[in-house]
């Protein structure tokens, strides 16, 4: 399977590179400095802005499927610049008209009791709410999308560095958690959630979710 990831270098976009390439995957990392990428079998570094829509659509052609662990988490205004690089990527993923859209979205948005979701909770990290709220928004501008194949995998809410199980539960709108009420992934098993879905398309058109 051909594969655009853009931010391969990053947080989570450096496990779905691995994963990927691991799976034996062709993988073009579409990163801002192709010098951070790993040298794997498979990958092919490019240097691409993500805000660069028309520029983006050249490099995303040809993809069976593009993956977008895209996110403004250094810069000033992250709800704000997020959007942005988030509208540039669905605008590129539709002229270069790829199959599908795979998207890492955020465990904010999901439900912690009817109606109230998981941002929205006094609890929550103040330094973490203008990641949330964009990847929420982001939620609901691929839902009111009428073209796009998309796809959104929100993942538990403590997402960290960890093992590679491939054992775990997915679920949709609704924060998953174990008998003693944690909510946590590893980014490794996140990886490996988002590259079955990559493989295997379980959820059109929709957000789904994934926690031990």
């Amino acid at each position: 399977m051909n594969i655009a990831l853009i931010g391969a270098t990053g947080y989570v976009g450096a496990k779905l590179l691995e994963e990927a390439a691991a799976r034996g995957h062709q993988v073009k990392a579409l990163v801002s400095r192709p010098e951070k990428v790993p040298a794997l079998a498979g990958v092919q570094a490019v240097q691409a802005n993500a805000l660069d829509a028309q520029a983006l659509a050249a490099q995303l052609a040809g993809a069976d499927v593009v993956i977008s662990a895209f996110s403004g988490h250094a810069q000033q205004d992250v709800y704000a610049y997020y959007l942005q690089g988030f509208d540039a990527i669905v605008a590129a993923a539709k002229a270069a008209r790829v199959p599908r859209l795979l998207v890492v979205g955020g465990a904010g948005s999901l439900e912690v009791a009817p109606g109230v979701q998981l941002v929205d909770t006094p609890q929550f990290p103040e330094q973490w709410k203008a990641t949330a709220e964009g990847a929420r928004e982001a939620l609901r501008r691929l839902r009111a999308e009428p073209e796009l194949n998309w796809t959104m995998l929100s993942p538990a809410a403590h997402l960290e560095p960890g093992s590679r199980t491939g054992k775990f539960r997915l679920g949709t709108d609704q924060l998953l958690a174990d008998a003693e009420g944690n909510s946590r992934i590893s980014v490794e098993d996140y990886a490996v959630a988002m590259l079955d879905e990559a493989e295997r398309p379980a959820h059109p058109r929709s957000r789904f979710t994934v926690a031990y």
